[in-house]
């Protein structure tokens, strides 16, 4: 099964998980245990991800973990879907904060939007490995790279 339009449309990252639902649970939560859970629990909302898109044409390189990354760009309103997906539990839910803040908008928005802002927030890079911190900024550039080549369509 490949991804459908359908698929994209109703991830709940971005739409029903907002980055104000993100930001508000880093705030409650005390100590970087809870908060690791909490982003666990996010990457369980990542909605399926088809088989046939785990290629290499789809593969975030950069990643210390397996990661899978496909888009639709939804025409009539001008937004960029994304769709994530990692072998890797913790990788799961960095990719939800990922989608929480980016999927969904134009991708003119998605470039003004301050990613490293919001990373700096949640004060991750300070939680997580290098090599996993690398790995959040390769599906961030991706991300990016996709925005841009559909903005300049």
């Amino acid at each position: 099964m490949t991804a459908s339009e359908q698929d994209f449309l109703t991830n709940p990252l971005g739409k029903d998980t907002t980055l104000e639902d993100v930001l508000d649970g880093f705030e409650f939560l005390d100590d970087w245990e809870e908060r690791y859970a909490f982003i666990i629990d996010l990457g369980k909302q990542l909605p399926p991800f088809p088989d046939e898109e785990r290629t290499e044409e789809n593969y975030v390189h950069g990643c210390q973990s397996q990661v899978w990354l496909i888009h639709h760009y939804d025409g009539p309103s001008g937004k960029l879907y994304l769709l994530i997906d990692s072998d890797a539990i913790i990788v799961r839910g960095l990719a939800a904060i990922i989608l929480v803040a980016l999927n969904g908008k134009t991708p003119r928005d998605l470039l003004a939007t301050d990613i490293d802002e919001l990373f700096e927030q949640l004060d991750l890079f300070r939680h997580i490995s290098p090599t996993r911190g690398n790995g959040l900024r390769a599906m961030v550039s991706k991300i990016r790279d996709i925005a841009a080549e559909t903005a300049a369509a």
